[in-house]
């Protein structure tokens, strides 16, 4: 095997819009619902596979438009009816019973009307330009997302209505939901759900504690209450937030483990008895939409497999098997299989996202805050629900201007939009809860730390020095022996000896050798815990 594995497409919902022949698509489905007897039933075969199709109809709310549409057509049908095409594998191919989709088929024109559950009577809005249209809204799950036009047409087809309806979607046509994941054996998940993992980090670390919407859910029972790690964790982020972690990605997306719900009742064999790790499209996190040309396709197929690989890699998983399947486990839908030319996992930097807020904390801590400042800090990480400059003023008998200027000189601590303040992150406000719960112990810190940095600039170091500063301050490293005794052993303390102070070690590594720091003199310092013991860095470092 070469390459990255390729996660397999999961759910799928799309509203597509045609209006090439007006609603000529809806009679036709009328037209073989009453040759049917009510019903009307068929098969296809495509790329080898057989698919089975059943047409029928449901009650529309829209409201009979009498003889003639408000645009003119005139109406012939005494009934008002939408229908829909439920299609799917055949079951002697598809013995689970969940690859298919159906497909819901309603008219469209101006002036359209329906009547809500309470009786009330709206116009239906319908886009500017469409005088008459179809709309097919396609709910589906595990099939291929460039496949369910084709299969549309095909279906179509296969119960009398012409398949050619269905080609040109309008471009007012949009995905509304997408999932991409894989299966991987529930032994090699637990750093996906971790609380320190990349789900919890991410929703932790990229998202402001107010910003319009933040998900994070993490739930270890299951739905009868039974005990099972990972269960059902997710965190979902809107398009802004996301960049920080994918540059180059557009969309917002929930990231999510998760097992099925009798995960817990299955033997170790069956694919049930292991998580997913699944990466959807979130469309209502958002104000624009993704179109179902030939480009979104491949632009949602490209950024949900790379957000699928870049959490896995980040949690110390192997995506790029070459012997056997790694850590994954293949099931009806997908197949442990790698490719070449798919996107290939970007390095989430969650550690340096901390360490960069860590020290944007302690430097203005280190320079020390003002009353005011320290008022609104207090303010932001007690008040629940919006907190306006007005809201802090009012809470401390302050100026509103007073409040305003304060915030402009901590802007790296928080976020000011449309007359609301917050902190820019859930573990920003973590940090300054912690300053302000003991402020004489955290500022005194602070102000040593930041003596440090000052010594640092001083003797020539680059702005990465001070991520490695915060990371000590932040672990107890004593950084006057790291930096100013180069001929003396460096020393570390870091607390009670625990089971995560190799984790802890090598991300000091890692920052350390980002700020051009001799490898050698880290591995070899001396670590001493509270307990009065005494080890070496290097027995917490992997090789090399």
């Amino acid at each position: 095997m070469t390459g990255y594995v390729e996660p397999a497409p999961h759910e799928f919902a799309a509203n597509y819009l045609f209006d090439s022949d007006g609603l000529a698509p809806f009679f036709a489905a009328d037209s073989q619902i009453k040759s049917g007897g009510g019903s009307k039933r068929g098969e296809f075969t495509d790329q080898g596979e057989r698919w089975t199709v059943t047409l029928y109809y449901q009650d529309s709310n829209v409201v009979h438009p009498g003889s003639k549409l408000p645009t003119g057509t005139e109406w012939r049908l005494d009934e008002m009816r939408e229908f829909r095409l439920s299609v799917s594998r055949h079951g002697e191919e598809d013995r689970v019973g969940e690859q298919g989709f159906n497909a819901h088929l309603a008219p469209r024109w101006q002036g359209m009307e329906i009547e809500q559950s309470d009786g009330t009577i709206s116009e239906y809005s319908v886009p500017d330009g469409i005088h008459e249209a179809a709309n097919v809204k396609i709910q589906g799950s595990n099939i291929e997302f460039s496949r369910y036009l084709r299969l549309l047409r095909l279906a179509a087809t296969s119960v009398g209505i012409r398949g050619r309806y269905f080609e040109e979607p309008h471009e007012y046509s949009n995905i509304q939901d997408a999932e991409r994941y894989v299966r991987i054996h529930k032994d090699a998940s637990g750093p996906v759900h971790a609380r320190d993992g990349p789900i919890a980090s991410m929703g932790h670390l990229l998202e402001s504690d107010r910003q319009g919407y933040r998900k994070v859910v993490q739930n270890d029972q299951d739905e009868h209450g039974r005990n099972l790690p990972g269960y059902y964790h997710t965190v979902t982020l809107g398009p802004r937030r996301i960049r920080e972690a994918f540059p180059d990605h557009a969309l917002p997306k929930e990231v999510k483990h998760y097992y099925a719900r009798e995960a817990k009742n299955q033997p170790e064999d069956s694919p049930l008895a292991h998580p997913k790790v699944g990466v959807s499209y979130q469309v209502s996190r958002w104000d624009r939409k993704l179109g179902v040309t030939e480009d979104d396709l491949e632009q949602l197929v490209r950024e949900l497999d790379q957000a699928v690989l870049s959490v896995l890699a980040d949690a110390g998983l192997d995506v790029a098997p070459n012997r056997g399947t790694g850590p994954f486990i293949s099931d009806a839908y997908f197949e442990v299989e790698t490719r070449d030319d798919g996107p290939e996992p970007i390095d989430l930097d969650l550690t340096r996202i901390k360490s960069q807020q860590e020290s944007v904390v302690i430097k203005h801590l280190a320079d020390g805050l003002s009353p005011v400042q320290w008022e609104s800090l207090e303010t932001l990480i007690t008040h629940g629900g919006e907190v306006s400059p007005a809201d802090i003023a009012d809470d401390h008998d302050r100026h509103v201007e007073s409040v305003r200027r304060a915030l402009r000189g901590i802007d790296d601590l928080v976020v000011r939009e449309y007359a609301e303040v917050k902190l820019r992150s859930s573990y920003v406000a973590e940090l300054v809860h912690e300053a302000v719960e003991e402020a004489e112990e955290a500022v005194k810190r602070a102000a040593e730390t930041g003596a440090k940095a000052i010594q640092a600039a001083k003797q020539g170091m680059d702005e990465s020095m001070s991520v490695f500063i915060a990371w000590a301050n932040r672990h107890g490293v004593d950084v006057d022996d790291a930096l100013s005794r180069r001929d003396a052993r460096m020393e570390m303390r870091l607390g009670e000896p625990e089971q995560d102070t190799d984790k802890t070690l090598r991300e000091g590594l890692r920052v350390w050798k980002e700020a051009g720091m001799p490898v050698e003199r880290f591995r070899m310092a001396r670590v001493r815990f509270s307990d009065g013991s005494v080890s070496d860095a290097w027995r917490y470092l992997s090789p090399g």
